[in-house]
């Protein structure tokens, strides 16, 4: 069975990162060092992404809901996506992931509409959670 990959909006995001099993995926590369992220965010950037999908489904055990972006969730935010749902589905155990979503307009639109972003330098983020 295929898993559809939604889009939500920055405004959606802002009310599921109040839920605790909400993990929000930034696949942008280098940009995130300078830019900023979105507070509390997981950082799997695109360009070594395949090589670390089972790390990701392992850090977000419990979380059953996924948001991936990128500077404008155009190519890699929706590329990561479906590289995950193509993952979960040829494994037996997906952790519980049951939704899987793009934040639409990325860290760009999101970060444009005024919404707060954190320019701390922790790995993993801290803030917002």
């Amino acid at each position: 069975m295929s898993r559809n990959i939604s889009y939500i909006t920055g405004t959606q995001l802002l009310s599921f990162k109040r839920r605790p099993n909400v993990a929000i995926i930034d696949v942008r590369d280098d940009e995130r060092s300078y830019d900023g992220h979105i507070a509390g965010s997981l950082h799997f950037a695109s360009d070594s992404f395949s090589d670390k999908i089972s790390k990701l489904v392992q850090e977000v055990k419990g979380k059953d809901t996924l948001v991936f972006h990128c500077a404008l969730s155009q190519v890699r935010g929706p590329s990561c996506a479906r590289k995950l749902a193509n993952y979960l589905e040829g494994i037996k155990e997906d952790g519980g992931i049951k939704n899987i979503c793009v934040l639409e307009r990325g860290f760009n639109g999101w970060e444009a509409s005024g919404q707060p972003v954190c320019r701390c330098n922790n790995v993993p983020c801290k803030e917002g959670m």
